[in-house]
């Protein structure tokens, strides 16, 4: 489809503009909208299939509700281009989560109801902003759209028990883009749907149950044989009606015309309601459709007309697959290791070891608290979990990593995969934290290999150790060198990778890279720099730590987090604490948080990239 066969899309420029279209209208313009997302993440990568298949489900919002005023909580946020496009948005969509461009989540910086760039938030966040609503009597309606796997996290059930006990005018759309609560989705559930969205019966039955109010017996009585019929022929609502939840469906979340007809039916029921939407992710695109739903979730850039992917180029592995050869290797030669992952199968390349034994790798879905205490469990029971989690989705499991697993010394070994900068991911994903809020807690060692041979020994030295350790390795391409057998690291030592005597660069992990180049530019410019990776977080090595403040009066440390709590600031800690006082200059991430854009980009504009580290010698 080009530009000039849109016959409503560039005409619809915010939430009133597509009101103004009639609804005979609405399947045509989502079309449209569906064609734009392709064509837009064909080129500048997003994520592309969420957002394909809730792009109805935007659009009815949008039609019956009036945004701003009405408040949309989207979760997880990659479903939300759709309405980033509807709200004006359509040509930033171009040059989403590129540096300056709009992200790729809803931001409340960009006129969004709530920032949501991790899951199962949405029905907390709008319960809130219903109570908010309520107190001040403004009367907007606040709407929460879930999906994509969001509901299986812990937050969304205790956003549903709470809001569920009150009377907050809050509505719930489930988007069902997976399995069903129940996969018998026929004729008798529409006309139900019809039934219980349908302003007559929802007038009739508040006459009704006011008129019983009297009598409460036999009030109490009718409710009772009501919802034993209802759960009869609607069997999966007894869960969200068990929380005092109004439940409407399923419906079929593709037929815009219904789901406007079915909003506008609920607009005007009050209290906690829930309606659930089946939908299909990547919906209206075939090869997202029908192709691996892992891939088209996030696919890189591609061909339009084709789905034929482009290569993103050759190199040196991925960090996150050197991680699931070595997990596999080492689950072949001990029974005892298993996987956890919380719905990181693909992400983190533990899919390498569920490929071949299937029943050593734990998915518990969106819930990573639950993934920490779990893999507690199977560490109690004599098992090895390597727990895989994204660096900045730990953050969520933080009560559990320090009650369950340190405080009780027991051997997990969480793997922390995209620690530092990611990326146009931005700020809800940059793993930019995990050293500082790590390096406080008792009994956790931490790793932060600087190639793929020293991620294999981490895991290995984990393997072989007590306790609970914590590996941190970067997003994306590793070093390039070859990988080798897996040997034991010495507890808290670092390496010396080039001699010097002018200066002493400390780098912690993949920093190491950057640090050589900048070493080397600055011999050329007669500065001879000492290059040291740490290699650990935590212990430090304190022996290597005296050499430097014996040795050298000017000390350049860098690292790939915040700097706040960081190991540069350890090492400050260290040398004040045992009377040395050189003149440190420490590199990593400021007290910020920091936006999206490409890694290289990003590391310039924080300044621990080559060129910042050699700027930062040369300042000494």
């Amino acid at each position: 489809m080009k530009n000039s066969e849109y016959k409503y899309l560039d005409s619809v420029t915010s939430p009133a503009d597509l009101k103004a279209l009639p609804l005979s209208a609405l399947p045509t313009y989502c079309e449209e909208v569906r064609d734009w997302i392709v064509r837009t993440c064909a080129e500048n990568p997003g994520h592309l299939s969420s957002s394909l298949g809730a792009v109805e489900i935007a659009v009815a919002i949008h039609y019956v509700f009036d945004f701003p005023t009405d408040k949309v909580v989207w979760d997880v946020g990659h479903q939300a281009y759709a309405h980033k496009i509807i709200t004006g948005r359509k040509e930033a969509l171009a040059i989403q989560r590129t540096l300056g461009g709009i992200a790729g989540f809803p931001r409340m910086e960009e006129g969004d109801s709530f920032g949501a760039g991790h899951s199962s938030v949405s029905i907390s966040a709008a319960y809130g902003l219903a109570e908010a609503a309520a107190m001040k009597g403004s009367g907007e309606s606040v709407i929460a759209v879930i999906g994509d796997g969001a509901m299986t996290g812990g937050l969304a059930f205790e956003g549903l028990n709470n809001a569920g006990a009150s009377k907050a005018n809050i509505l719930v759309i489930l988007n069902d883009n997976r399995q069903s609560i129940d996969t018998n989705v026929g004729a008798l559930r529409k006309h139900m749907l019809r039934i219980t969205s349908s302003h007559k019966y929802n007038a009739m039955k508040r006459r009704v149950w006011g008129g019983l109010r009297f009598a409460p017996r036999l009030r109490s009585l009718l409710q009772v044989g009501a919802h034993a019929i209802k759960r009869g022929i609607l069997r999966q609502s007894n869960l969200f009606e068990s929380m005092n939840f109004r439940y409407f469906g399923p419906t079929d979340g593709h037929d815009v015309q219904v789901l406007v007809r079915t909003l506008r039916a609920l607009k005007n029921i009050e209290g906690p309601k829930l309606l659930h939407a089946m939908t299909i992710k990547g919906k209206g695109y075939k090869p997202a459709e029908e192709g691996d739903p892992a891939v088209w979730h996030s696919p890189g850039r591609f061909n339009p007309a084709t789905g034929e992917r482009v290569p993103s180029g050759g190199g040196a592995a991925k960090y996150q697959y050197v991680f699931g050869r070595a997990l596999l290797e080492l689950a072949k030669g001990d029974r005892r290791v298993v996987g956890v992952t919380p719905a990181m199968a693909t992400g983190s390349s533990m899919n390498i070891l569920q490929a071949e034994m299937p029943e050593r790798v734990f998915d518990v879905g969106i819930a990573e608290g639950h993934a920490v205490t779990f893999s507690a469990g199977l560490a109690a029971g004599g098992m090895v979990p390597f727990c895989a989690i994204y660096s900045s989705f730990m953050q969520r499991a933080y009560d559990n990593v320090i009650h369950d697993v340190a405080l009780q010394n027991l051997k997990v070994v969480f793997c922390l995969d995209r620690a530092g900068i990611v990326g146009e991911d931005g700020a809800t994903h940059h793993g930019e934290f995990d050293i500082a809020y790590m390096r406080p807690i008792p009994n956790l060692r931490i790793l932060a290999p600087r190639n793929e041979q020293e991620l294999r020994d981490a895991m290995y030295t984990a393997y072989k150790g007590e306790g609970p350790y914590v590996i941190r390795y970067p997003r994306g391409r590793a070093a390039g060198v070859d990988e080798g057998a897996m040997k034991v690291l010495s507890e808290g030592k670092a390496e010396i990778l080039r001699e010097g005597g002018d200066v002493a660069l400390l780098t912690l992990g993949h920093t190491a890279k950057d640090g050589a180049v900048a070493a080397e530019m600055a011999a050329k410019e007669g500065i001879s720099v000492c290059h040291i990776d740490l290699r650990w977080a935590k212990p430090l090595d304190e022996e290597m730590l005296r050499y430097v403040a014996d040795n050298f009066q000017r000390v350049v440390t860098v690292e790939d987090g915040v700097l706040n709590g960081g190991v540069g600031g350890a090492v400050a800690d260290w040398m004040l604490d045992n009377g040395y006082s050189p003149k440190i200059v420490r590199l990593g991430i400021d007290d910020e948080f920091v936006e999206h854009g490409s890694v290289s980009q990003l590391k310039e504009r924080c300044g621990y990239d080559a060129e910042g580290i050699l700027s930062a010698i040369k300042s000494l």
